[in-house]
């Protein structure tokens, strides 16, 4: 007779969130405050004072345990935060602050699990990346469950929450102006998947400085905006040319709108904001239109425009003589110096704290030197011309710039390692 009971004791339970689904028969409505929903973008249009949250209309479940959100925007904060959250959640709060709601935050990484006071948890999050909040759903009739959460792909790690009767439904919250993200609540992620994306992830250490660039494997794709030329994405090798490896190649996959892709040579601390070979320590041919620029935003002809499928590639051609301090060992960039050669030349690529613009008549910096080197550049394994320019402290990084939506390409930084 017990057992009868708990059979219909769990009937009813069952009818009660059916009937709780249906409604009235309208669809599960989503709801958001202090944002402005088009399509599945969303952007906060608060004060930077109040919190903006979204909670979806539908809980995850075992048919859909995993959605990610895309950042477009970090704004001035980027205060953003990505997981789950009761039903009736109070959208006045970053999920991860209450009760029975748990989140990722983008701006400092931490893990906000019913409380205010966050722990530490992940790397942070910046324009381009991609959050993921998923459940593993084979426990959740427990009362409890195990949410995990993904950073392009790769899973950061994972927590075990209470679940409430309504369920768990993806949340975002925003928290400053400009923020801005893409939803996609149908997202995919599969464990068995991990191990392949952590193969991709990998050629991140590749890099040194990504800006609005994503890296999957070899492949960079452009993130940014497009919208003026202050929006270029820059993607900056973690080491110098040397006389080890003095040339790389970058194939064009996808000339996206404008093809504004550029490949080229620039200092370390090179503007993120400037494509490179638009501003002094930096040179550089030009996709969209076959120039060649060299420290000035005004280029010169050079080569043929360059279209999807090309491979554009630059080099070094070193003198005998020449000498990098700390060759062979380039994983401390602070101990990169070039020694400078008999024959003083003023070097005007000098290093200083770049995010301002380039101004007009600058000045040479002076007791700073480098050894002029001959940059070379080729077009589908032709060369196409050089330039000679001097080295500045540190060496020259291959440096890859875009800016027009849909581009795409795959670098090869050591095309001649066999």
């Amino acid at each position: 007779m017990d057992d009868i009971n708990v059979l219909h004791h769990r009937c009813l339970l069952n009818l009660r969130r059916r009937i709780r689904d249906i409604g009235d028969g309208r669809p599960a409505q989503e709801r958001y405050m202090r944002l402005l929903k088009d399509g599945d973008t969303l952007s906060y249009q608060g004060n930077s004072e109040e919190v903006g949250c979204y909670v979806a209309g539908h809980p995850l479940s075992k048919g859909n345990c995993y959605f990610e959100v895309t950042i477009v925007d970090t704004g001035v904060r980027g205060t953003i935060a990505v997981g789950l959250v009761p039903k009736f959640y109070r959208l006045d709060h970053q999920p991860g602050w209450l009760p029975y709601s748990v989140a990722y935050h983008a701006d400092n990484g931490k893990l906000y699990n019913g409380n205010p006071v966050g722990q530490q948890f992940g790397p942070k999050c910046a324009r381009g990346d991609r959050i993921g909040c998923g459940i593993h759903s084979e426990n959740i009739e427990a009362g409890f469950t195990t949410v995990f959460f993904t950073k392009n792909g790769k899973e950061v790690g994972s927590v075990e929450v209470p679940v409430s009767a309504e369920g768990l439904f993806p949340a975002v919250g925003m928290h400053s102006m400009g923020e801005e993200v893409k939803v996609d609540l149908q997202a995919e992620w599969l464990l068995e998947e991990d191990d392949s994306m952590m193969m991709v992830d990998s050629h991140e250490d590749d890099w040194g400085r990504l800006y609005d660039v994503r890296v999957s494997g070899t492949l960079l794709e452009y993130v940014g905006k497009g919208k003026s030329i202050m929006d270029v994405g820059l993607a900056q090798a973690r080491q110098p040319l040397t006389t080890r490896c003095h040339y790389y190649e970058v194939e064009i996959v996808d000339a996206g709108e404008k093809c504004y892709i550029a490949l080229g040579l620039a200092r370390r601390d090179y503007p993120r904001n400037r494509h490179p070979g638009w501003s002094r320590g930096s040179v550089a041919y030009h996709a969209d239109d076959g120039k060649i620029f060299h420290g000035s935003g005004v280029g010169d002809a050079f080569g043929p425009r360059c279209f999807k499928g090309d491979i554009m590639g630059c080099g070094i051609m070193f003198p005998r003589d020449y000498i990098l301090d700390g060759e062979g060992e380039m994983d401390d960039w602070d101990r990169l110096e070039v020694r400078p050669g008999q024959a003083g030349v003023q070097n005007f690529l000098y290093l200083n704290d770049e995010e301002e613009e380039e101004e007009d008549g600058e000045e040479v910096e002076q007791g700073q030197e480098g050894r002029k080197v001959t940059v070379f550049f080729t077009r589908n394994g032709k060369l196409m011309g050089r330039r000679e320019m001097a080295v500045p402290l540190g060496g020259l990084y291959p440096t890859v710039g875009m800016l027009s939506s849909g581009e795409k390409v795959k670098v090869d930084l050591h095309p001649l390692s066999g």
